[in-house]
Protein backbone atom coordinates (compact mmCIF):
# COMPACT_ATOMS: atom_id res chain seq x y z
CA UNK A 1 0.00 0.00 0.00
CA UNK A 2 2.75 2.64 0.62
CA UNK A 3 4.38 2.29 -2.29
CA UNK A 4 1.12 2.36 -4.17
CA UNK A 5 0.94 5.72 -2.32
CA UNK A 6 4.56 6.82 -3.29
CA UNK A 7 3.55 6.14 -7.51
CA UNK A 8 0.14 8.18 -6.45
CA UNK A 9 2.17 11.25 -5.29
CA UNK A 10 4.88 10.73 -8.08
CA UNK A 11 2.02 10.81 -10.21
CA UNK A 12 0.63 14.08 -8.55
CA UNK A 13 3.80 16.01 -8.71
CA UNK A 14 4.50 15.40 -12.23
CA UNK A 15 0.76 16.61 -13.24
CA UNK A 16 1.51 19.60 -11.21
CA UNK A 17 4.46 20.85 -13.02
CA UNK A 18 2.74 20.01 -16.53
CA UNK A 19 0.57 22.78 -16.45
CA UNK A 20 3.99 25.43 -15.70
CA UNK A 21 5.78 23.42 -18.80
CA UNK A 22 2.38 24.07 -21.08
CA UNK A 23 2.39 28.03 -19.87
CA UNK A 24 5.96 28.27 -20.67
CA UNK A 25 5.34 26.15 -24.20
CA UNK A 26 2.18 28.46 -25.07
CA UNK A 27 4.67 32.42 -24.15
CA UNK A 28 7.05 30.86 -26.44
CA UNK A 29 5.50 29.70 -29.31
CA UNK A 30 3.89 33.46 -28.86
CA UNK A 31 7.08 35.07 -29.04
CA UNK A 32 8.02 33.25 -31.91
CA UNK A 33 4.63 34.50 -33.79
CA UNK A 34 5.05 38.13 -32.80
CA UNK A 35 8.50 37.91 -34.46
CA UNK A 36 7.49 36.12 -37.63
CA UNK A 37 4.97 38.62 -37.76
CA UNK A 38 6.94 41.48 -37.33
CA UNK A 39 9.66 40.26 -39.50
CA UNK A 40 6.92 40.10 -41.93
CA UNK A 41 5.47 43.55 -41.88
CA UNK A 42 8.76 45.11 -41.84
CA UNK A 43 10.18 43.15 -45.24
CA UNK A 44 6.81 43.96 -46.40
CA UNK A 45 7.18 48.05 -45.87
CA UNK A 46 10.81 47.35 -47.15
CA UNK A 47 9.21 46.06 -50.70
CA UNK A 48 6.87 49.02 -50.40
CA UNK A 49 8.44 51.74 -49.01
CA UNK A 50 5.47 54.91 -47.97
CA UNK A 51 8.06 57.38 -49.97
CA UNK A 52 7.72 57.06 -53.84
CA UNK A 53 10.29 58.81 -56.07
CA UNK A 54 10.45 59.65 -59.70
CA UNK A 55 12.82 60.46 -61.78
CA UNK A 56 12.54 64.10 -61.60
CA UNK A 57 13.42 63.71 -57.90
CA UNK A 58 17.17 62.47 -58.75
CA UNK A 59 17.38 65.09 -61.82
CA UNK A 60 16.65 61.87 -64.50
CA UNK A 61 16.02 62.68 -67.92
CA UNK A 62 12.63 60.25 -68.52
CA UNK A 63 13.33 58.60 -72.08
CA UNK A 64 10.46 58.73 -74.27
CA UNK A 65 10.05 56.87 -77.49
CA UNK A 66 9.71 58.08 -81.20
CA UNK A 67 7.62 55.46 -81.68
CA UNK A 68 4.00 55.17 -80.77
CA UNK A 69 2.94 52.12 -83.11
CA UNK A 70 -0.74 51.56 -81.99
CA UNK A 71 -1.42 55.70 -82.62
CA UNK A 72 -2.66 55.91 -79.66
CA UNK A 73 -1.08 59.59 -78.46
CA UNK A 74 0.76 57.60 -76.08
CA UNK A 75 4.60 56.39 -76.82
CA UNK A 76 5.70 52.61 -76.64
CA UNK A 77 7.54 52.90 -73.69
CA UNK A 78 4.83 54.62 -71.69
CA UNK A 79 2.41 52.02 -73.13
CA UNK A 80 4.56 48.93 -72.38
CA UNK A 81 4.92 50.76 -68.99
CA UNK A 82 0.55 51.01 -68.57
CA UNK A 83 0.46 47.69 -70.16
CA UNK A 84 2.42 45.85 -67.33
CA UNK A 85 1.06 47.73 -64.54
CA UNK A 86 -2.78 46.86 -65.81
CA UNK A 87 -1.40 43.17 -65.51
CA UNK A 88 0.23 43.75 -62.04
CA UNK A 89 -3.17 45.37 -61.21
CA UNK A 90 -5.39 42.58 -62.26
CA UNK A 91 -3.39 40.58 -59.95
CA UNK A 92 -3.76 37.36 -62.27
CA UNK A 93 -3.75 34.52 -60.99
CA UNK A 94 -0.26 32.45 -61.14
CA UNK A 95 -0.77 29.11 -63.80
CA UNK A 96 1.92 28.18 -65.95
CA UNK A 97 -0.15 25.31 -67.79
CA UNK A 98 0.17 24.46 -71.34
CA UNK A 99 -2.52 26.37 -73.44
CA UNK A 100 -3.33 24.77 -76.55
CA UNK A 101 -3.06 28.46 -78.88
CA UNK A 102 -0.83 30.01 -76.75
CA UNK A 103 -2.80 32.54 -75.14
CA UNK A 104 -4.27 31.79 -71.12
CA UNK A 105 -7.59 33.33 -69.68
CA UNK A 106 -6.98 36.58 -69.15
CA UNK A 107 -7.19 36.39 -65.22
CA UNK A 108 -4.24 33.89 -65.62
CA UNK A 109 -0.76 33.79 -66.30
CA UNK A 110 3.07 33.68 -65.06
CA UNK A 111 5.87 36.79 -65.65
CA UNK A 112 6.25 36.40 -69.01
CA UNK A 113 2.46 36.60 -70.03
CA UNK A 114 2.93 40.21 -68.24
CA UNK A 115 5.60 40.71 -71.20
CA UNK A 116 3.18 40.06 -74.25
CA UNK A 117 0.63 41.91 -72.77
CA UNK A 118 2.28 45.44 -71.84
CA UNK A 119 3.14 44.51 -75.75
CA UNK A 120 -0.16 44.68 -76.58
CA UNK A 121 -0.73 47.26 -74.65
CA UNK A 122 1.70 49.45 -77.51
CA UNK A 123 0.04 47.65 -80.25
CA UNK A 124 2.64 44.89 -81.01
CA UNK A 125 2.10 40.78 -81.65
CA UNK A 126 5.16 39.60 -79.55
CA UNK A 127 3.60 36.14 -79.73
CA UNK A 128 3.77 36.52 -84.09
CA UNK A 129 7.23 38.01 -83.57
CA UNK A 130 8.64 35.42 -81.19
CA UNK A 131 7.15 32.50 -83.42
CA UNK A 132 8.13 34.40 -86.69
CA UNK A 133 12.01 34.63 -85.18
CA UNK A 134 12.09 30.81 -83.96
CA UNK A 135 10.88 29.53 -87.19
CA UNK A 136 13.66 31.44 -89.42
CA UNK A 137 16.34 31.32 -86.81
CA UNK A 138 15.95 27.62 -84.64
CA UNK A 139 19.38 27.33 -83.68
CA UNK A 140 19.47 30.40 -82.00
CA UNK A 141 16.56 29.68 -79.36
CA UNK A 142 18.42 26.57 -77.24
CA UNK A 143 14.81 26.81 -75.32
CA UNK A 144 13.25 25.53 -78.21
CA UNK A 145 15.50 22.18 -78.78
CA UNK A 146 15.22 22.36 -82.29
CA UNK A 147 11.39 21.79 -81.86
CA UNK A 148 9.16 25.03 -82.28
CA UNK A 149 6.11 25.37 -80.65
CA UNK A 150 4.08 28.39 -81.08
CA UNK A 151 1.21 27.03 -78.30
CA UNK A 152 4.25 27.77 -75.65
CA UNK A 153 7.35 28.99 -77.10
CA UNK A 154 6.67 32.71 -75.86
CA UNK A 155 5.65 32.01 -72.40
CA UNK A 156 9.27 31.18 -71.65
CA UNK A 157 11.82 33.47 -70.36
CA UNK A 158 14.91 31.81 -72.12
CA UNK A 159 13.13 32.08 -75.45
CA UNK A 160 11.93 35.88 -75.05
CA UNK A 161 15.80 36.78 -73.77
CA UNK A 162 17.26 35.80 -77.27
CA UNK A 163 14.43 37.68 -78.83
CA UNK A 164 15.21 40.47 -77.03
CA UNK A 165 19.25 40.20 -77.17
CA UNK A 166 18.33 40.38 -81.01
CA UNK A 167 16.19 43.39 -81.29
CA UNK A 168 16.28 45.51 -78.53
CA UNK A 169 18.58 47.50 -77.29
CA UNK A 170 21.08 45.95 -74.28
CA UNK A 171 21.82 48.07 -71.78
CA UNK A 172 23.53 47.95 -68.24
CA UNK A 173 23.18 45.51 -65.76
CA UNK A 174 24.53 48.14 -62.61
CA UNK A 175 21.81 49.33 -60.91
CA UNK A 176 24.10 51.88 -59.64
CA UNK A 177 23.67 54.10 -63.32
CA UNK A 178 20.50 55.21 -62.39
CA UNK A 179 19.85 57.03 -65.00
CA UNK A 180 19.99 54.68 -67.36
CA UNK A 181 17.06 52.33 -65.98
CA UNK A 182 13.37 53.75 -67.69
CA UNK A 183 10.08 52.75 -67.38
CA UNK A 184 9.06 50.08 -69.99
CA UNK A 185 12.67 48.56 -70.04
CA UNK A 186 12.72 44.56 -70.04
CA UNK A 187 14.54 43.06 -67.54
CA UNK A 188 15.21 39.22 -67.37
CA UNK A 189 16.48 37.11 -63.73
CA UNK A 190 17.78 34.31 -63.38
CA UNK A 191 17.22 31.46 -65.43
CA UNK A 192 13.36 31.93 -65.51
CA UNK A 193 11.99 35.41 -64.30
CA UNK A 194 11.38 38.32 -66.53
CA UNK A 195 9.40 42.02 -65.69
CA UNK A 196 9.06 45.54 -66.85
CA UNK A 197 10.74 48.90 -65.19
CA UNK A 198 8.45 51.11 -63.36
CA UNK A 199 8.73 54.82 -63.02
CA UNK A 200 8.20 54.62 -59.44
CA UNK A 201 11.50 55.01 -57.76
CA UNK A 202 13.35 54.06 -53.85
CA UNK A 203 14.97 56.62 -52.05
CA UNK A 204 18.04 55.97 -53.76
CA UNK A 205 16.82 56.37 -56.98
CA UNK A 206 16.58 52.60 -57.98
CA UNK A 207 13.32 51.54 -60.25
CA UNK A 208 10.50 49.29 -58.67
CA UNK A 209 10.48 46.15 -61.07
CA UNK A 210 6.58 45.10 -62.24
CA UNK A 211 6.31 41.52 -62.17
CA UNK A 212 4.48 38.54 -61.67
CA UNK A 213 6.03 35.88 -58.99
CA UNK A 214 2.59 35.06 -57.48
CA UNK A 215 3.18 37.89 -54.92
CA UNK A 216 -0.72 37.79 -53.42
CA UNK A 217 0.15 41.97 -52.84
CA UNK A 218 1.38 44.71 -54.97
CA UNK A 219 3.27 43.34 -57.60
CA UNK A 220 4.97 46.54 -58.61
CA UNK A 221 7.70 46.49 -55.95
CA UNK A 222 11.29 47.49 -54.60
CA UNK A 223 12.87 44.96 -55.23
CA UNK A 224 15.53 45.04 -57.54
CA UNK A 225 18.29 45.89 -55.73
CA UNK A 226 17.81 42.34 -53.91
CA UNK A 227 18.33 41.08 -57.61
CA UNK A 228 21.38 42.68 -58.12
CA UNK A 229 22.81 41.84 -54.27
CA UNK A 230 22.14 37.73 -55.76
CA UNK A 231 23.67 38.36 -58.72
CA UNK A 232 20.24 37.81 -60.89
CA UNK A 233 20.33 40.33 -62.98
CA UNK A 234 21.28 39.16 -66.44
CA UNK A 235 19.55 40.82 -69.06
CA UNK A 236 18.24 44.62 -69.84
CA UNK A 237 16.65 45.65 -72.42
CA UNK A 238 14.68 48.52 -74.30
CA UNK A 239 12.90 47.60 -77.43
CA UNK A 240 13.55 50.52 -79.43
CA UNK A 241 11.33 49.81 -83.05
CA UNK A 242 12.38 52.21 -85.01
CA UNK A 243 15.56 50.36 -84.75
CA UNK A 244 14.05 47.27 -86.05
CA UNK A 245 13.43 45.71 -88.95
CA UNK A 246 10.15 46.01 -90.03
CA UNK A 247 9.82 42.56 -91.42
CA UNK A 248 10.29 41.55 -87.71
CA UNK A 249 6.96 43.27 -86.69
CA UNK A 250 3.79 42.43 -85.95
CA UNK A 251 0.79 43.91 -84.99
CA UNK A 252 -1.52 43.11 -82.51
CA UNK A 253 -4.99 42.38 -84.41
CA UNK A 254 -8.14 41.30 -82.15
CA UNK A 255 -10.03 38.65 -83.77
Amino acid sequence: MGKIRLDNANNASGQRKNPSKLKKAAIIAACIIIVLFALSIGFYFYLHPQGHYTAEDFGITRIHSSVDFNHNGIDDYEDILLGARQDAENHVIYNSAYVYGGYPPDGEGVCADEIWRAFKNAGYDLKAMIDKDIAANTGAYPRVDGKPDPNIDFRRVPNLKVFFQRYALSLTLDISKIDQWQPGDIVTLGKSHIGVISDIRDKNGVPYLIHNNNQRGNREEDVLSLYAVTDRINGHYRFDASRVDQSVIAAWRDN
